[in-house]
C-alpha cells in the first residue's frame, strides 16, 4: 500500500488537534462502561527522568475486560488502549503513540506466552486493518467476500490469534490517534524509512519493559508498507535494544528495497495478470478449466525461463521470437496480442486494470482485482479511482470509531486518521530502503528467527510473485531458506477480508508460531 496515503491525502484535513488537546477531550468525556466489559480507571501518567519538561500528558491507559470464544475455547482477556510517549535525545516527549494491547487474562506465566506486535502500512495508515479484520478479537461487519454491510458494527472473531498469543496494535505518529506533541517538533524525526524504524524501536523497548514482556517469544507482523517497517525493525531491535525475535510475518510485502526495475519487474507481473484474468474468466479454455494453483506454475515457469530473457534483449530481440513471446503473454494475461505488441511486451499495471474488462465497461481494483469500478469513460489508459480502497474505507472507518468508543471505552474528540499527514516520506540518503537486507542480516545473526510471507494472488500493488522473488534475492546463499515460508490466498492485498482466507491465514499464523517456538533448552546456534 505504498501510495495509499497519497491517494487520500487531499481528502484529509490539513490541520489537526495536538495530542494534548485530544487528551483534554478524553479526560472530560463521560466514562460509560461498554457492554460486556468492566472498565478500570486510567493509569496515572508516567514520567521518564530526564532534563527539561517531565510532564507527559500523552501517557495514559484505559483497560477493560472481555471474553471471547476462539476455535471453541473460551478466552478471557483484557484490552488496554492508550498512549505512550516518544522522547527525544534530551528526554523530552515529542509525540504520543496510540496502541491497543490485548492480553489473555487466564495465563499465569507469560514467560513462554508469545507477543505479536502488529503494524500496518501506507506509510501513513493506522493499524486498523489487521486489528479489526484479521488477528484481533473483533471483526467488522462485512460479507463473506469482504464487501461492506450495514449496520456498521463489530462481531466476535472466532479465528483471532488471541488464544495462542497476546497482541499489540500500534499506530505510528500521525496515524490513528497518534500525534506529534506540537507543530514545532521536526517532522524528520518520524517521516522517513529509517527515521520511522528508529523511533519505533525505541518505543517498543519501553513498551516491552513496561508490560514485562522481555522473556516472551516475540513476533513482528506488518502489512504492505508495514512489511518495510518490520523488516527494518528486526535488525534495529537486535542492534539497538538487544531484543531478539522468534518471527517476522510479512503480509502483502513491498519490494523491501530489493531492486526489481527493468525486465525483471515488468516480467514478474505476468503471474498476477494471469491470476486476475483467470478470476474474471478471460483466459483460453484450456487454462480456464484448470484450478488457479494448477494453472499458475506454467505462467511462472514461462516468466522465469522465457519472458525475462526476452525483455532483457529489448528491441534487439529476433522479430519472430518477439511475436512468439507476445502470443504467450496475451494467452496468459487475457489481453490481445495487438495491445501486448503496442506496449513492447511490457504491460503497465494501470493499463491492465483499465483494459482487461474494458469491453464490459468495468475497471478492476489495484489492491484486489476482484473488485470492479465504473469510470466516466471506457476509453483511457488508467482507472479513474481504486474501487477496492473505496470499499475498504467504507467498511472500516465507521466500525473502528464505534469500537474504540463503545467497546474499549476510549473517549476522545480526535479524528481517527485512517490515513494521516506523513508526507513527504523520506526515502533518500540516510533513509534509503535496505530493509530486505536488514531482515536477512537479522536472520543470519539470530538462529531463532523465522520468516513467513503471506500474499493474495489478486494483489496488483504487492504482487505474489514479486514477494517470492524477494525471498529468493534475500537469501542468495540458500542457507536461510529452511526458515522462510510463503503462503498464497485467493484474494487480494487484505486477503483476510475473504472469510475462507481469514480462517486459513490465521491457522497459518498459529502453525508458524508453533514451528518457530524452540523446544525447551534448545540453544540458538548453527
Amino acid at each position: 500500500m505504498k501510495r495509499l496515503a497519497v491517494l487520500l491525502l487531499i481528502a484529509l484535513t490539513s490541520g489537526s488537534l495536538s495530542f494534548a488537546q485530544g487528551q483534554r477531550g478524553q479526560r472530560t468525556a463521560a466514562a460509560t462502561p461498554a457492554e460486556g466489559s468492566a472498565p478500570r480507571p486510567a493509569a496515572s501518567a508516567s514520567a521518564k527522568p530526564a532534563p527539561g519538561d517531565l510532564t507527559l500528558p500523552m501517557d495514559s491507559t484505559v483497560t477493560t475486560t472481555h471474553t471471547i470464544t476462539i476455535k471453541g475455547q473460551r478466552v478471557p482477556f483484557t484490552a488496554t488502549v492508550g498512549t505512550q510517549p516518544v522522547w527525544d535525545e534530551n528526554g523530552k516527549p515529542i509525540a504520543g503513540v496510540f496502541y491497543t494491547y490485548y492480553e489473555r487474562s487466564d495465563v499465569k506465566d507469560r514467560t513462554a506466552r508469545p507477543l505479536v506486535i502488529s503494524f500496518n502500512g501506507g506509510p501513513g495508515t493506522a493499524s486498523v486493518w489487521m486489528h479489526l479484520a484479521y488477528t484481533g478479537p473483533k471483526l467488522l461487519n462485512i460479507d463473506s467476500e469482504g464487501y461492506p454491510l450495514q449496520p456498521y458494527t463489530v462481531k466476535d472473531n472466532p479465528n483471532s490469534l488471541l488464544d495462542v498469543a497476546d497482541i499489540v496494535y500500534i499506530d505510528p505518529v500521525n496515524t490513528g490517534y497518534s500525534r506529534m506533541a506540537n507543530k514545532d517538533v521536526p517532522r524528520a524525526k518520524f517521516f522517513g524509512v529509517n527515521s520511522d524504524i528508529k523511533y519505533l524501536a525505541e518505543w517498543l523497548n519501553v513498551f516491552v519493559t513496561r508490560k514485562n514482556r522481555w522473556p516472551s517469544p516475540k513476533y513482528l507482523i506488518g502489512e504492505s508498507y508495514g512489511t518495510t517497517r518490520v523488516s527494518g525493525l528486526a535488525l534495529e531491535l537486535q542492534n539497538a535494544s538487544w531484543m531478539y525475535l522468534n518471527g517476522v510475518i510479512l503480509v502483502s510485502p513491498t519490494d523491501l528495497g530489493i531492486n526489481r526495475e527493468g525486465p525483471v519487474g515488468a516480467a514478474n507481473l505476468l503471474p498476477y495478470y494471469a491470476a486476475t484474468a483467470w478470476f474474471h474468466k478471460r483466459l483460453p479454455s484450456d487454462l480456464q478449466q484448470k484450478d488457479l494453483t494448477a494453472m499458475l506454475p506454467e505462467v511462472e515457469q514461462f516468466t522465469i525461463n522465457e519472458f525475462i530473457p526476452a525483455l532483457a534483449r529489448g528491441g534487439f530481440i529476433d522479430p519472430q521470437k518477439r511475436k512468439d513471446i507476445a502470443t504467450k503473454v496475451a494467452r496468459y494475461s487475457g489481453l490481445s496480442e495487438k495491445v501486448v505488441l503496442e506496449h513492447n511486451l511490457m504491460i503497465p499495471t494501470s493499463f491492465f486494470w483499465k483494459e482487461l474488462l474494458r469491453d464490459k465497461g468495468y475497471t478492476i481494483g489495484r489492491l484486489d482485482s476482484r473488485y470492479l469500478g465504473i469510470d466516466r469513460e471506457d476509453a483511457g489508459e488508467r482507472p479513474d479511482y481504486s474501487p477496492e480502497l473505496t470499499s475498504w474505507l467504507h467498511s472500516f472507518a465507521a466500525p473502528i470509531n464505534y469500537y474504540f468508543r463503545e467497546f474499549l471505552n476510549y473517549k476522545t474528540d480526535l479524528k481517527y486518521y485512517m490515513f494521516g499527514p506523513v508526507h513527504p516520506w523520506d526515502r533518500s540518503g540516510a533513509n534509503a530502503d535496505h530493509t530486505g537486507e536488514n531482515l536477512r542480516q537479522a536472520m543470519a545473526q539470530n538462529p531463532y528467527l523465522h520468516l513467513l510471507v503471506q500474499s493474495g494472488y489478486y494483489d496488483g500493488a504487492c504482487d505474489y510473485f514479486g514477494a517470492q522473488y524477494n525471498m529468493w534475492q534475500m537469501d542468495p546463499s540458500g542457507k536461510l531458506k529452511d526458515r522462510m515460508g510463503w503462503k498464497g490466498y485467493r484474494s487480494g492485498h487484505m486477503m483476510y477480508l475473504r472469510q475462507e482466507d481469514l480462517v486459513k491465514a490465521n491457522d497459518d499464523l498459529r502453525e508458524f508460531i508453533k514451528k518457530s517456538t524452540p523446544k525447551p533448552n534448545q540453544p540458538a546456534k548453527y
